[in-house]
């Protein structure tokens, strides 16, 4: 259970990510300056506190498990999101590619975070 909770804070973040990505996908392409810096805030928020709690809870794991293959594609989910979202307000690449990038990349995220986690707890 300590585990879990070491990640209740980065998971909060990330749901207020996602209300925040729902309530600006329904305001079409042109953003609210505001709600799209708090999107960006929470999303960096997450994921700098995921990955210290990551980072520490790696130290007592055997780092070629399966939990590193699962915290690999949340890493890779991470940075498309980021590099997603940056390119959908920059208006370059072709939109419809990078919105799909950013719509699947959080499911993914969420479903490596949720299997990574089940297998940590698993271990202890």
């Amino acid at each position: 259970m300590d585990t879990l909770s070491k990640f209740t804070i980065p998971g909060i973040l990330f749901m207020l990510s996602l209300a925040f990505s729902f309530w600006l996908s329904q305001q079409g392409k042109f953003y609210n300056g505001i709600l799209f810096n708090i999107h960006k805030l929470t999303a960096l928020g997450a994921v700098v506190i995921a990955v210290i709690q990551v980072v520490q809870t790696l130290k007592n794991l055997n780092p070629l498990s399966l939990i590193a293959l699962f915290l690999l594609l949340a890493a890779i989910c991470i940075v498309a999101l980021f590099a997603s979202g940056e390119l959908i307000s920059a208006g370059q690449l072709d939109y419809a590619l990078m919105l799909s990038i950013h719509r699947v990349a959080p499911v993914v995220l969420g479903v490596a975070l949720v299997w990574s986690e089940f297998l940590m707890v698993r271990l202890r």
